[in-house]
């Protein structure tokens, strides 16, 4: 796991500071070493920060040229079927010089070209220049695990990690982006290749940017899609799918324990990461687990849970305190998570990767099972909905979903659930999770105008063409919520500690399992969600395991902001900031209706934390 950082010009850069200063922005990403690379003509110049994961030698140092002196990468991630490519690339006459796998990638390079995408399976994201063609090609991987902001203006581009490594550019303007804004006080995060910061992008997962120096041209295309939808079961069993996802997790697992450093597993207690540990005992005979307890908030601890599975299977098992968590983080959080996201699980996020840090450099989650095979409690909810509700004539739906936005407060129990009837059924899908409604942020943004409210039409637009309704709200998650909410979390709170998170459950061939392989009737009905991951748990956890209990990974927020610390904090940014686009008395609204017990902690969250990231980072408007 690295920091990348670039440029590349249809002429020489004149100013070079501003690359270091960028990279060393980004050190978190990696203490371990650090590069600076400049092709002869100054058109292309490359840094890099170091998490020394594979090869700790001085041979895995980036930027990295081949033999030739022919092409030059910086790489961020892991490539886990690097062993296999390199049998399959020695052969070919590639003289490896290394034992890491970003050597790999420019081997992969000079023998497919862009092709060599398809060949990699793996979180990454790259930029690999070649001389002889004059272009710069970036990439990212298949789900998004790893992070890649980009610019391009007047015939340069440049690119990082992170989008403060971008920010150390004194030419880079910061103003927000109104359509950025706006969905994210929809919809929590900024969906796509949006970014929150005008003139910037982010490289979509699963795509690649080519930028030729000379004439400045480029170009972003997928290089991967979701396969189809597999048709209803007929003569497939269940029992046979569920062989087939058993191995596959075993080999992701098993792929992903390989490190040069110590590798421990993050046991919450859960159905996915319990599966982990289960296919990880079969692969190393010594495994080491965590789990973390919250003192003080008996709800969200799941010591007892993780205990069992650690117990049964045998491991090294640690648990760990957090200790209390203080308002104070919000500053340093909105200055590490580039974008604001309104997503406050980002602090015990944090608080874990900063506690696991302490014993392994390299830590496995769970991540990805509810998206791949339908575990979020909205699931069932739309399936129910789509079979119960569809006889509703469409207007009256259109008028109870328009009434319950304009009559009842934000935050009221059942109001989102009213305002989904909005929604077209067989086509549409309900705007979840949906931070503030249109009206809302009318209201929030009052002497704003004119503000483009566009992030309904935008959420619209992204719905993928599925008459499935499962298919279209997982694959709908796996596209925007799990790649620019949940990934984009643990990235951003595990690098800002220097750890390294991988996912076993969005391997390439897990993703493409899930996806192309297990029919909708097999993952989740009207009564039940995650059903072949449950079977599996069945099958190989222990028997008293609780396959149906769903903990998020959350905080206590709406007790703390019902009075002391945190809420002094939160009235005070939403009360002070002069220059703030958000109305004043829809901010107290909200936190009076905290008080009250309706659900606007999240939402309060969202103001603030973007209250404090523009103060962070000085973004105007």
């Amino acid at each position: 796991m690295c920091g990348i950082i670039g440029i590349a010009s249809s002429t020489a850069a004149t100013r070079r500071d501003w690359l270091v200063a960028g990279r060393d922005a980004m050190r978190h990403r990696g203490p371990d070493d650090q590069g600076e690379w400049w092709s002869d003509d100054g058109r292309v110049g490359l840094g890099h920060r170091r998490l020394s994961i594979i090869d700790l030698s001085p041979a895995g140092h980036q930027p990295m040229e081949d033999a030739q002196g022919a092409l030059c990468i910086v790489f961020n991630g892991e490539i886990y079927n690097f062993t296999e490519l390199r049998r399959e690339l020695g052969p070919a006459g590639y003289p490896f010089r290394s034992q890491s796998d970003t050597e790999v990638i420019l081997a992969a390079y000079r023998e497919w070209d862009t092709d060599c995408l398809s060949h990699l399976s793996g979180m990454f994201a790259f930029a690999l220049y070649d001389r002889a063609k004059r272009r710069i090609l970036l990439a990212r991987d298949r789900a998004g695990e790893k992070p890649l902001f980009y610019s391009l203006r007047r015939g340069t581009l440049t690119f990082a990690s992170e989008l403060k490594g971008l920010m150390a550019d004194p030419e880079l303007p910061r103003t927000v982006d109104p359509e950025a804004l706006d969905c994210y006080l929809t919809l929590g995060f900024v969906p796509g290749d949006r970014c929150m910061l005008r003139d910037v992008r982010k490289l979509p997962p699963a795509h690649a940017l080519a930028f030729e120096l000379d004439g400045g041209a480029s170009r972003v295309w997928p290089y991967w899609h979701l396969p189809a939808p597999p048709p209803p079961p007929t003569t497939t069993s269940d029992a046979a799918l569920l062989d087939e996802l058993e191995a596959l997790l075993q080999d992701a697992v098993r792929r992903q324990l390989v490190a040069d450093v110590p590798v421990g597993i993050l046991l919450s207690g859960g159905v996915d990461s319990s599966l982990i540990t289960a296919m990880a005992v079969r692969t190393s005979s010594k495994v080491k687990t965590f789990t973390i307890r919250f003192p003080g908030h008996g709800s969200y601890d799941e010591t007892d849970h993780a205990r069992l599975v650690a117990r049964h299977f045998g491991t090294e098992h640690v648990e760990l305190e957090a200790g209390e968590s203080s308002a104070d983080l919000l500053p340093l959080l909105a200055r590490q998570f580039d974008e604001p996201m309104a997503d406050s699980s980002m602090i015990p996020t944090y608080l874990v990767s900063r506690l696991v840090r302490e014993h392994c450099t390299v830590a496995i989650g769970g991540d990805g099972g509810d998206e791949l095979f339908a575990g979020y409690p909205r699931y069932d909810r739309l399936l129910w909905s789509e079979k119960w509700l569809g006889w509703i004539p469409g207007s009256l739906r259109r008028l109870a979903a328009g009434a319950a936005e304009t009559l009842l407060p934000v935050g009221l129990k059942g109001r989102n659930r009213l305002q989904d009837l909005g929604v077209e059924p067989g086509r549409g899908l309900p705007v979840v999770p949906l931070v503030f409604d249109r009206n809302t942020r009318r209201r929030l943004l009052a002497g704003r105008d004119p503000w483009k409210l566009q992030a309904e039409h935008i959420w619209d637009d992204r719905i993928p063409p599925a008459a499935d309704p499962l298919q279209r709200a997982t694959r709908m998650d796996f596209a925007n919520y799990l790649a620019e909410d949940i990934l984009v979390k643990v990235d951003r709170a595990s690098m800002l500690c220097s750890l390294e998170v991988r996912a076993p459950l969005l391997d390439r061939t897990v993703i493409e399992f899930a996806f192309g392989k297990v029919p909708s009737e097999w993952k989740a009905s009207t009564t039940g969600r995650k059903l072949m991951l449950k079977r599996l748990a069945r099958r190989v956890l222990p028997p008293e395991f609780d396959r149906h209990r769903k903990q998020g990974f959350s905080i206590p927020l709406a007790a703390w902001l019902s009075s002391g610390p945190w809420r002094n904090t939160f009235l005070e940014v939403l009360s002070q900031a002069s220059d703030s686009p958000f109305d004043r008395k829809v901010g107290a609204e909200l936190l009076d209706g905290a008080v009250r017990g309706r659900a606007t902690s999240e939402r309060l969250f969202a103001l603030v934390l973007f209250e404090f990231w523009r103060r962070e980072y000085r973004v105007a408007w």
